[in-house]
Order: C-alpha cells, then sequence, then structure tokens
C-alpha cells in the first residue's frame, strides 16, 4: 500500500495545527486507535488516551508551545515529520527552541500506528535551565 505524499502532507499540516491549538485530544485524534509514541527510545504511550497525556504533559511543561512543521517525507505508509517548537518553560519562563522529529508508521486512513520521536533532551534541559 502507498499513500499519497499529498495526503501526508496535509495530514502533517493539519497535526501541526492540532498541536499549536494546546489540545491534547486534537493530538491524540490523529493516531490510531490502539496507536503508540515513543520518544527518544523512552516507555511508550499507548492508545490514543495515553498519547493525550503525553501530549498533556507537553502543555503543561510549555504552555506556549508552538509547532512548526519543518518538513515532511514519505515513503509508502512510512513519513519523517521534522518539527521545531518554541514556547517558554511553565516553571522557569526561559525561551526554548527545540527541534527534532517523528518517524511515522501510518495506516490506509493516515493515522498514526507508531510514531518514533526524536530529540536532544539535554539540550531541552539546557534550555529549561536558562543556559
Amino acid at each position: 500500500m502507498t499513500i499519497s505524499p499529498d495526503a501526508v502532507e496535509q495530514m502533517a499540516q493539519d497535526f501541526t495545527s492540532a498541536c499549536t491549538s494546546n489540545s491534547a485530544v486534537a493530538v491524540a485524534s490523529f493516531f490510531a486507535e490502539y496507536g503508540e509514541i515513543v520518544i527518544n527510545r523512552g516507555e511508550p504511550w499507548s492508545g490514543r488516551a495515553r498519547v493525550a497525556d503525553m501530549a498533556a504533559g507537553f502543555y503543561a511543561d510549555v504552555p506556549d508551545l508552538t509547532l512548526s512543521c519543518d518538513d515532511i517525507r514519505c515513503s509508502a505508509t512510512h513519513a519523517i515529520y521534522v518539527w521545531t517548537f518554541t514556547g517558554h518553560d511553565a516553571k522557569t519562563g526561559n525561551p526554548l527552541k527545540i527541534r527534532g522529529w517523528e518517524e511515522w508508521d501510518l495506516g490506509e486512513d493516515l493515522k498514526v500506528k507508531s510514531s518514533r520521536g526524536w530529540f536532544d533532551a539535554d539540550d531541552y534541559a539546557r534550555q529549561v535551565a536558562g543556559s
């Protein structure tokens, strides 16, 4: 099965808008019912409710989070979603600019079946600390 690159690009733009809306439920709606996300080889967040929990955690840490889609690449049912988020840490108020990407396995309905996300956690901690 191959998914249209144009359809994946539109889905990525819609996903970006959902992330910037600060609605954890909107973010989770892009995942398959039993979809999952793993960030930096951590524990998986499995199922839409857990994906929403993950997103809510990010919004609690960065309440003014704004996400941009820097690039999207796809091949068959696999896509790479390259992003940058900006905002301010909720506790320190320090500005954040974090770059990363997600590797998506997509279903025919363009729902994310699995996502493996990556960002530099050490850089994130440095920015939170203000250094």
